[in-house]
C-alpha cells in the first residue's frame, strides 16, 4: 500500500509543525513539504506533486481559497483538505465548490484530522484502483465517491422533513466538521428552526453528536458533529 504524500500549508510555523506531527502520526501518510504562503504552496504542489494539501485559508499573500481556485484552473486535481479558523459561510461554500475533500475548523484534535485523512486515503486508493479496471463494480465506484450510501439520513424521517434537505444538512455537517443550527441554516439556505429539526433528528438516530458550548450570557449553544 503506497504512502499518501502531504504538503502542509500554514503561515504559523508552530501550527504547521503540529499539523505535520499529526499527519506523520497517521499510518500511511508522509509529509513531503511545508509552505508558509500561497505562492509557495503553488510552487511546492508543482514541484513535489503531493497527493494531498492541508491548506490554511488565511495566508500572508493570497488566500487559501485563491490557491485552491488556481490549482483547479490549472487542471490540478490534487486533494485539498482545508484546515482553518475561518467559519464564514461564503468561505465554506467556496471550498466546497473548489472541490476540497474536507473542511476542518481550527482548533481541532488529532482524531478530528485522522478520520478525514483516512477517508481521503480510502477514496484516493479507490481512484488508483480504477486505473486498472475498465468496468469497475458498484463497490469500487462507491469508494471513489466516498459513498457510505446516504448514511441513513433519509431513513425513517419524521413527518415534514424531506430526504433532499436531510442530505444537504448532512453534507454541510460533513464538510464543516462541526456546526450550530444557525451556521447550518446559513450553509443550506433554510431557517434555523428547520436546521435544528434535522440536526436533532440525526442526534436521535445516532448519526450526530451534540455538545454544549458555554460563553457569555444566555443559553449555551448546541453544536453538532457527525458521530464517530
Amino acid at each position: 500500500m503506497s504512502e499518501v504524500t502531504v504538503l502542509v500549508v500554514d503561515d504559523d510555523f508552530m501550527v504547521a509543525r503540529i499539523h505535520t506531527q499529526f499527519v506523520e502520526r497517521t499510518q500511511g501518510f508522509r509529509v513531503v513539504g511545508v509552505a508558509s504562503s500561497g505562492r509557495a504552496a503553488l510552487d511546492d504542489v508543482a514541484r513535489l506533486r503531493p497527493d494531498l494539501v492541508l491548506l490554511d485559508v488565511h495566508l500572508p499573500d493570497i488566500s487559501g481559497i485563491d490557491v485552491l481556485r488556481r490549482l483547479r484552473a490549472d487542471g490540478d486535481d490534487v486533494g485539498v483538505l482545508v484546515v482553518t479558523a475561518a467559519r464564514e459561510a461564503d468561505t465554506v461554500r467556496a471550498a466546497a465548490s473548489g472541490g476540497a475533500v474536507h473542511y476542518l475548523v481550527k482548533p481541532f484534535d488529532y482524531d478530528d484530522l485522522r478520520v478525514r485523512l483516512e477517508s481521503f486515503r480510502a477514496a484516493h486508493q479507490a481512484h488508483q484502483a480504477l486505473s486498472g479496471s475498465p468496468a469497475p463494480g458498484q463497490q469500487d465506484i462507491d469508494a471513489v465517491f466516498g459513498a457510505t450510501p446516504a448514511p441513513a439520513t433519509v431513513a425513517a424521517l419524521p413527518k415534514g422533513l424531506s430526504p433532499q434537505t436531510a442530505d444537504a444538512v448532512a453534507a454541510a455537517l460533513t464538510q464543516a466538521g462541526e456546526l450550530s443550527a444557525a451556521e447550518c441554516a446559513d450553509l443550506v439556505g433554510i431557517s434555523r428552526v428547520s436546521a435544528r429539526r434535522y440536526l436533532e433528528h440525526f442526534v436521535a438516530v445516532g448519526l450526530v453528536s451534540v455538545r454544549l458550548q458555554y460563553g457569555g450570557g444566555g443559553r449555551p449553544e448546541r453544536r453538532y458533529r457527525r458521530a464517530a
